[in-house]
């Protein structure tokens, strides 16, 4: 039986994967704003604590997020925000020469079907590509489909897809959507480039699991909007619509 016991993905990213030996101790994270007091629970700044519209969703699909190191230390990562709302999701630490083995384990297990989530930009993976209908054809023969999210940069992530053998004999899953990026706290390559929670958001809409799709992009807006005007040193004093609907949520 696989051990379904949270794992820390700070925990991973402190010791090192092969040996288990601490790491040494990393400079602490600069960046614009990381003078500002955050609160301890959402990682904001406690001028926009996003706290009052934590919201959970249940979806049938799942998510597995392979995390990039760097990415944990980034205030501005939107992975955590889908483990914020859908509490199944799992995060695993991207090392190249050491696997997580329990993500190992996971892949093996008959009772998920996972996709890797990448674009089907190059030939040579061209036949594992697959449509967003394989995700309930899973349902169908009573599998559990998995959305795995190479969570990083966009150099990253295509470093993660290529150096990860575990990931070749996965079908791909594109996203195909008309929608643009509304993240507003880095500055993407192409407005088609979406971040990690809105690709998760128009893939478990577009795969049946509307309900959770509007909760993880709501939230997403919260975050987007608060970390936003934080940036500015300016309060949100009346609830955005995103965050109305998710304090209706609530109630």
């Amino acid at each position: 039986m696989l051990d379904h016991s949270f794992h820390d993905p700070a925990d991973q990213v402190a010791r090192d994967p092969a040996t288990g030996h601490p790491r040494p101790p990393r400079r602490e994270f600069k960046s614009r704003g990381s003078f500002v007091e955050r609160c301890p629970g959402c990682n904001l700044p406690e001028l926009n604590c996003l706290c009052p519209y934590a919201v959970k969703a249940e979806s049938e699909a799942r998510v597995w997020l392979i995390t990039h190191p760097m990415e944990h230390h980034k205030p501005t990562n939107t992975g955590r925000l889908i483990r914020d709302v859908l509490p199944d999701t799992e995060v695993f630490t991207w090392y190249r020469t050491a696997p997580d083995e329990r993500l190992l384990a996971l892949l093996e297990d008959e009772r998920y079907a996972p996709f890797v989530i990448f674009p089907d930009d190059q030939p040579d993976y061209a036949e594992r590509v697959v449509g967003i209908g394989a995700v309930e054809e899973a349902k169908r023969e009573g599998r559990v489909p998995v959305l795995i999210l190479l969570d990083g940069t966009w150099r990253q992530a295509r470093r993660i897809f290529r150096k990860s053998p575990y990931l070749d004999r996965l079908p791909v899953l594109p996203l195909r959507t008309e929608r643009l990026t509304r993240y507003r706290l880095r500055k993407p390559a192409s407005a088609e480039h979406l971040c990690t929670a809105e690709v998760a958001a128009e893939l478990l809409r577009k795969g049946g699991d509307v309900d959770a799709a509007q909760a993880l992009d709501d939230y997403f807006d919260a975050f987007n909007d608060s970390y936003a005007a934080s940036r500015g040193f300016e309060k949100i004093e009346a609830p955005t619509a995103a965050m109305k609907r998710l304090l209706a949520r609530k109630t």
